[in-house]
């Protein structure tokens, strides 16, 4: 009789452990719990420009002569649904130099680094109206580009169309996280002066609306770890269930027979 108890007991404890390891806190799911933070750091975010940026630069005028030598022909973008891209840009554009520089037609070597979208356009306007009346200028980057990676549904690289994206907006472009994701520990990759920075956020807290990286840069990389549950499943695989299953059965088949 008390081999039998033991077996049950046995049996019970194991039945537990697996569904104690298989179910997940609530606290651990919902996005976006407690107080709303101030996020006045990223009221006004705008990306400024970066070595490797890749620009398509358009001049416009009244004299539409007078702007031919300063235009690149236009490019040539595949669009997905919703506007977003996978894949190369075009290839007609300017591409940011290690110095920060551009060559531009006729006027030569410009700094843009560092610089955001009005700056950069009043310092064109600036030297193109030695050569043009009342010039305007676009400019766009063409390689804006975020990287999700992990538990996500659709991970991969998307080019983005608007040139500003949150890291939720990221993550719904990438189909939201796996049901297996942890959302507590999000990791976002930067490169900062040449330097590698990390970053973690955590989803389930509304002080992500204050976080550096809310507002993602240009070929920032996310990262989505995948949680307890997932990489147990990871070690156990199908021929370890097999075996568990197997020694189920033999406990409960042994209960049986010393039970008569």
């Amino acid at each position: 009789m008390k081999l039998i108890n033991n077996t049950k007991r046995y049996i019970g404890i194991l039945l537990i452990s697996i569904f104690v390891f298989s179910c997940t806190s609530k606290k651990k799911m919902i996005y976006f719990q407690g107080g709303m933070p101030s996020a006045e750091n990223n009221k006004n975010y705008t990306p400024l420009f970066r070595t490797d940026d890749f620009l398509y630069i358009t001049v416009l005028s009244i004299d539409g002569e007078a702007v031919k030598p300063f235009n690149l022909p236009p490019p040539s973008l595949t669009s997905q649904q919703g506007g977003y891209t996978q894949g190369a840009p075009s290839t007609s554009g300017y591409l940011v130099d290690s110095d920060g520089n551009i060559d531009f037609p006729v006027i030569g070597k410009i700094k843009l680094a560092g610089l955001n979208r009005m700056q950069a356009i009043e310092l064109l306007k600036n030297k193109l109206q030695v050569y043009i009346n009342n010039p305007t200028v676009q400019i766009r980057i063409l390689n804006y580009k975020v990287t999700v990676l992990g538990e996500v549904r659709n991970p991969g690289s998307f080019n983005i169309p608007n040139e500003r994206i949150t890291i939720l907006e990221a993550l719904g472009v990438a189909g939201d996280l796996n049901i297996t994701a942890t959302r507590k520990n999000i990791l976002v990759i930067r490169d900062v002066d040449g330097k590698k920075t990390e970053t973690k956020i955590d989803l389930t807290s509304k002080e992500l609306f204050a976080s550096p990286v809310y507002y993602l840069q240009q070929n920032d990389v996310v990262y989505v770890e995948p949680n307890r549950a997932k990489i147990n499943s990871a070690v156990v695989n199908a021929s370890n269930v097999g075996i568990v299953i197997s020694v189920i059965s033999l406990l409960t088949t042994l209960t049986v027979l010393l039970s008569r």
